[in-house]
C-alpha cells in the first residue's frame, strides 16, 4: 500500500472502514457463537487484533533475546 499523502493523526479511539469476505465474516460470526454471552463484530475483531499485535511483540522480543544470546 502506498501513503495518500495524508496526515495520519491517530486519536485515543478511532474509527476505520474495513473489507472483509462473506466467508471471513461468516468464521468471525462462527466464532463470535461459540464464546459465552454476547460478543459483537467490532469487539470481536479488536480483540483478534489485540491479540496479533501482542504475539508479534513477544515473537520480536523473543528474537531480540535469541540474537542477543548468539552474540
Amino acid at each position: 500500500m502506498t501513503d495518500s499523502g495524508k496526515s495520519h493523526v491517530v486519536r485515543p479511539l478511532d474509527r476505520i472502514n474495513l473489507r472483509l469476505s462473506a466467508t471471513t465474516l461468516r468464521a468471525i460470526d462462527a466464532a463470535r457463537g461459540r464464546r459465552a454471552g454476547n460478543v459483537s463484530r467490532n469487539t470481536w475483531i479488536a480483540e483478534a487484533i489485540e491479540e496479533k499485535l501482542s504475539r508479534e511483540i513477544e515473537s520480536s522480543h523473543s528474537n531480540n533475546i535469541g540474537q542477543a544470546a548468539n552474540a
